[in-house]
């Protein structure tokens, strides 16, 4: 087949729905032969059937549990389509849906996006944080527009995406000024048997880490891992132990946290990837996201 008739898709997704071709009928505001004849010309364009006789009624086929469940996903897209043009209208914004790793620090997250509030259309910014995994599968259902991580996506995904990198840089070590003036040494040997608190394993950072103290010799006390960087510095700033950020933060967490630097090493670096479902970034925002990073990560 070379093209799909969405018309005959809809039929079939909405008798689908009512159970019936009786029940979609009245909804569609049609009579019941247009329907099946709509459904069986859409049967002829995909080779097989969708339906079966069971008793008075009819069941679906297998083609039809699978041809469904892609209707299914096509109409919610389209009704979300329609719902975001309603909402562009009342607000007069582009909406924007970013995806944010919940491992990626608040901060950077914060200036990587500060573009979008710059540009000339109002854009109307929806951030959701959660699991990377749950991200991709909603950005593949074109429900984020952009996913912001600190890892690119590998090849093993069933629908392909695009990483784009926005840059990249070496990471810091803080600690509260009480905790600072205890450790001995200069930076990093000071560092070894130290309190630390860490993100946890499995993630980028924390193997880039753990693979850049063995490779000094540094054995730190490992005190503390979290999943949530802000809740670690919480803890940091409270001097329970030391803890990195990427250096292009630097300022703005000694500032924040009223904590000190203890040093920095390029050793280790951090990297932010915007994923998107578009070899090129065509939405405004996102391309202003991108080349905004490009030349602060300089």
């Amino acid at each position: 087949m070379e093209w799909l008739n969405y018309h005959h898709l809809y039929y079939f997704w909405s008798v689908m729905r009512e159970g019936s071709i009786t029940a979609a009928s009245k909804r569609l505001h049609l009579v019941p032969a247009t329907v099946s004849t709509q459904i069986a010309r859409l049967e002829d364009a995909l080779g097989g059937k969708l339906f079966h006789r069971s008793g008075r009624g009819l069941e679906p086929t297998e083609l039809g549990h699978h041809v469904f469940r892609y209707a299914d996903e096509i109409f919610s897209i389209g009704r979300e389509l329609v719902a975001s043009l309603e909402n562009m209208a009342d607000s007069g914004r582009i909406p924007l849906r970013i995806g944010v790793e919940d491992v990626l620090p608040k901060m950077v997250v914060r200036m990587l996006l500060e573009p979008v509030f710059r540009l000339p259309e109002p854009v109307r910014l929806i951030c959701v944080e959660d699991k990377k995994e749950e991200l991709l599968a909603s950005l593949t259902m074109h429900r984020l527009d952009a996913v912001l991580s600190d890892s690119p996506v590998g090849r093993d995904l069933p629908v392909r995406v695009y990483n784009h990198l926005l840059g990249e840089c070496g990471v810091s070590f803080f600690a509260a000024p009480g905790l600072a003036r205890e450790l001995e040494g200069e930076f990093p040997a000071c560092l070894h048997g130290a309190p630390l608190l860490l993100p946890m394993e499995m993630t980028t950072l924390r193997g880039q880490l753990d693979q850049w103290f063995d490779s000094r010799g540094i054995t730190p006390q490992v005190v503390g891992e979290f999943s949530d960087s802000a809740l670690l510095k919480a803890f940091a700033q409270e001097g329970d132990g030391v803890f990195s950020a990427p250096v292009i933060i630097e300022e703005e967490v000694v500032r924040q946290y009223r904590v000190e630097v203890i040093g920095r090493t390029d050793q280790v670096r951090e990297r932010f990837y915007a994923i998107s479902v578009e070899r090129v970034i065509h939405h405004p925002a996102v391309t202003a996201i991108s080349d905004n990073a490009r030349r602060s990560f300089v």
